[in-house]
């Protein structure tokens, strides 16, 4: 009952911790997808559950092609125990600071904007269950910071069912 009561504070707490597009920004650098994706990056990245024990880590490879008008995100990931998945995003842009896009498992389209700095992703995707025994439907509100030298952190809350359930934090390096 304890861990009941525990788990649904967190839960409460960290809905109400979310970031947002207009909060005031720490540099004077702009995040535009098109530019910081082309080519070769790397990522390093851990899903926690609500509680804040580690459940997964990985690695994710990714190569990235714009043509002017559709970005494409090809993404070899590595977990911790072996384990392989690719996805591909394909994403237009819809506005100057807009976003949509698409890869498989995605549950309709993804949104996107970017503002400075910043860049926030929502999506609702069917991820393979680390065991292999099928997938796990889960709402992302993912958000991208740009650092210094090429460096991108993100952060990324999950829900399944509207309730939260847990965060991956990833971050990315140019190649």
């Amino acid at each position: 009952m304890k861990t009941l009561i525990a788990a649904l504070s967190l839960a409460l707490l960290t809905a109400c911790g979310a970031p947002s597009l207009e909060q005031p920004k720490l540099s004077d650098k702009d995040l535009n997808l098109e530019e910081y994706f082309v080519g070769r990056s790397v990522a390093y990245g851990q899903f926690q559950d609500v509680l804040g024990r580690i459940q997964r880590r990985f690695k994710v490879e990714i190569t990235g092609t714009w043509d002017g008008e559709v970005l494409v995100l090809d993404e070899r990931f590595t977990y911790s125990d072996g384990s392989k998945e690719t996805r591909i995003w394909t994403l237009a842009k819809t506005g100057p600071d807009t976003w949509s896009g698409t890869a498989d498992g995605v549950q309709g389209v993804a949104v996107g904007q970017e503002n400075g700095d910043t860049f926030n992703w929502r999506y609702t995707i069917d991820l393979p269950k680390a065991d292999g025994s099928g997938t796990i439907r889960v709402s992302f509100d993912d958000w991208m910071w740009l650092l210094e030298d090429g460096r991108l952190l993100n952060r990324a809350y999950m829900r399944q069912s509207g309730i939260h359930v847990g965060e991956a934090t990833i971050f990315f390096e140019k190649k």
